[in-house]
């Protein structure tokens, strides 16, 4: 059986040494604590994935905070940390999964459906005295064939395009999106039209996602009639967009799609239009 939503801390404990396991422990305001904290304690054979170093491709100036690696470069990152195309993945984070959802997101990206996020990420786990190790783990590279699949991304210029016409789904919090506040980016506001669902409102403050029954009926308030195939989810950098889209999976609203640029992507162009309110 493939988990490919969430995984609970008993079912990754039982297969410890079978699956391939990912800490993607990260703070924006200090990009290096993350693997600070790997390496002083982690799930037992589980190998860090560094948000800027190896979830994201190089930044322009142009393309966003955290924008998308090129697919033959993330496929070939996955081969040397020794994971097949028949793997069953695990992501983790501290508690909430909204970074642990990038990579989540970027393995069915690229054709690979067996994976999951811890449910509770490393505070559930420590919680429960379950077992961490200081060990860093040596892979064996593999092969890892990719299986793009491009419909699942929306650049920047499609958007821009057909803005109108577009259900964007907004992740950031609420006084973000109304522009009343901007922590990291240059400029506060949000893309014109765009809905508000805050992606921490997916889980509940132990960081466990909530039920499904009541995700689905939290976004089916905010999304009206609209099908989940109509929804663009973004974000300040494509990373708490990825957290909404796993909710939504979760909650049996499949197909929704990713602007990995977001905000920080769109205000790079000033011709662009923003929204405050």
């Amino acid at each position: 059986m493939a988990f490919n939503t969430l995984v609970s801390t008993a079912e990754l404990a039982a297969h410890l040494g079978e699956w391939r396991i990912f800490d993607c422990r990260h703070d924006l305001a200090q990009p290096d604590l993350g693997e600070r904290q790997y390496r002083e304690a982690h799930i037992p054979g589980a190998l860090f994935a560094h948000l800027d170093r190896d979830l994201s491709g190089p930044k322009s100036g142009k393309n966003g905070r955290h924008p998308l690696p090129a697919p033959d470069i993330f496929g070939a990152w996955l081969a040397t940390q020794g994971v097949r195309n028949s793997d069953q993945v695990v992501c983790y984070d501290a508690a909430n999964g909204a970074m642990a959802a990038r990579l989540w997101w970027l393995l069915r990206w690229v054709g690979h459906d067996a994976v999951a996020v811890l449910d509770g990420g490393m505070a559930r786990w420590t919680s429960e005295g379950r077992p961490v190790s200081a060990a860093a783990p040596q892979p064996s590279p593999t092969q890892f064939s990719v299986r793009l699949r491009p419909e699942m991304s929306v650049p920047v210029d499609a958007i821009a395009k057909s803005l109108r016409s577009r259900v964007l789904l907004d992740a950031r919090a609420p006084a973000r999106y109304r522009g009343e506040q901007e922590p990291i980016d240059p400029v506060a506001g949000r893309i014109p039209g765009a809905l508000n669902r805050f992606n921490m409102d997916n889980v509940r403050a132990n960081g466990q996602f909530k039920r499904a029954e009541e995700l689905r009926a939290a976004f089916e308030q905010v999304l009206g009639s609209h099908a989940p195939s109509e929804v663009v989810s973004y974000c300040g950098s494509g990373v708490a967009a990825c957290h909404n889209l796993l909710a939504m999976e979760v909650a049996g609203l499949s197909g929704a799609k990713l602007f990995a640029g977001s905000w920080s992507e769109w205000l790079a162009d000033p011709a662009r239009p923003r929204e405050k309110g």
